[in-house]
């Protein structure tokens, strides 16, 4: 049964619990309400952001650390809104540095998706999964614990702590759209997937909003799905024999020699080639297919080419991509990887979150140059009645090696035009 806490008083360090019918809570007991790390952060103009570091048990890294971006009527008074969205991140990142870049660490000069949407009256909201903050020395022992089942429980104890706190601040307590950008947007169609079993009043998602991403192949993908059991088999192993940790070094080693020493031949010339560091920057993000070919065009962002070579970047700005690289935790759940690739793979599910389970309203947003229309097919397979998507392209079919990029939807210049403003106007209708 899911976790639910909900800390309507933690700034007055009261306990407290919110609890769904039917639902099993967590108490928050004074000495944990004493332990939780809260800060608010000013974005831009009259918005601001919150963090909360949630315990929720006694392993390294059994916290939650929650966010929160919202517009202010005074200091710590949010504005009341009648809209309220949960956003996820994906591999390598966080919500900050995918979501709120400029209060990334190192700052970003792209002004992200979250703030975008609190301009715009959404009360934006997310929740970092438990790997983007190791313990003390970055303990990893836990995380052979830290797949799909404690992740989906996660969101749903956000969720619910959001709902809580809309409820005590006047907006009323009513379901949050989810949204999700790459394995995020996995973890959001598992999410709903698995409150589409659960009672109505157990359900935190009222619709759900996946970036760029599958939710489960169609039969027309056979070949990916008999990919995905192959890699999942692989992982589990991987965890099986202690292997649980699968390390990000690269990408936040390829973000920090990008932006602080471009012109030096990179330390993975083993494998990238005598290329200098901002050139295996733009080999890794603008032609990321020869190294993970999730589509024979994949790539995370938008190259700008010479022949068959990436010289820079076409939609979003190279100080966006190096900080989005260096920002990334330095951890993270090989264990997560498995029942991903489980969940794709659909032999065996590591939690009942079947797509037909869902029926709240769908907006697939895809980048031609990223998963692309390839993730319209899995909106198919949901039992919802109201799906829209859209899929941002710049090119045609002959050049999607250079269109529009997997986490440009994120970082483009022409991002808030393209996909943030129809997303906003999704959710002011959802």
């Amino acid at each position: 049964m899911s976790r639910h806490v909900a800390v309507v008083a933690c700034l007055s360090l009261t306990g407290c619990a919110i609890a769904e019918p039917e639902d099993e809570v967590t108490e928050v007991s004074v000495e944990q309400a004493a332990s939780l790390a809260f800060a608010r952060r000013h974005v831009t103009a009259d918005i601001y952001h919150y963090e909360l570091v949630l315990p929720v048990g006694k392993t390294p890294n059994a916290a939650l650390r929650i966010h929160r971006v919202v517009r202010e009527v005074a200091p710590f008074i949010p504005r009341r809104t009648a809209k309220a969205a949960a956003l996820l991140h994906g591999d390598f990142s966080t919500f900050l540095t995918s979501f709120a870049p400029t209060l990334g660490s190192p700052a970003s000069p792209a002004p992200g998706m979250a703030p975008y949407l609190a301009a715009r009256n959404i009360d934006v909201w997310g929740v970092d999964r438990r790997w983007t903050l190791p313990g003390a020395a970055g303990d990893v022992s836990d995380f052979a614990t830290m797949g799909l089942a404690q992740e989906v429980d996660d969101v749903r104890t956000a969720l619910a702590l959001a709902r809580a706190v809309r409820l005590a601040g006047g907006s009323g307590g009513g379901k949050l759209a989810l949204v999700g950008f790459s394995h995020g947007a996995q973890l959001a169609y598992a999410t709903a997937g698995l409150e589409g079993g659960l009672p109505a009043a157990q359900r935190h998602v009222s619709a759900l909003a996946p970036l760029d991403w599958w939710g489960a192949y169609t039969a027309e993908q056979e070949e990916d799905r008999l990919g995905a059991c192959f890699f999942s088999d692989v992982e589990y192993q991987l965890v099986a024999d202690g292997e649980i940790d699968a390390p990000n070094e690269f990408f936040v080693t390829l973000g920090q020699l990008a932006r602080t020493n471009p012109g030096d031949t990179t330390p993975f010339a083993d494998f990238l080639g005598e290329i200098t560091n901002r050139d295996a920057m733009l080999l890794a993000l603008g032609q990321t297919w020869q190294l993970a070919p999730f589509t024979p065009w994949y790539h995370l962002l938008a190259p700008e080419l010479d022949g068959d070579v990436a010289v820079g970047l076409a939609e979003s700005s190279e100080d966006a991509a190096a900080a989005w690289l260096a920002g990334a935790p330095p951890h993270q759940s090989m264990r997560e990887a498995a029942d991903f690739d489980a969940m794709l793979c659909g032999e065996h599910l590591p939690i009942p979150a079947p797509l037909s389970n869902i029926r709240v309203p769908i907006f697939y947003i895809g980048a031609a140059g990223g998963v692309g229309a390839l993730g319209v097919g899995a909106t198919t397979l949901t039992s919802s009645t109201d799906i829209r998507s859209l899929v941002v392209q710049r090119h045609g079919a002959e050049q999607r090696t250079a269109d529009f990029g997997h986490a440009d939807l994120l970082f483009a210049d022409d991002a808030p035009a393209l996909v943030w403003q129809p997303l906003a106007s999704w959710l002011a209708q959802h």
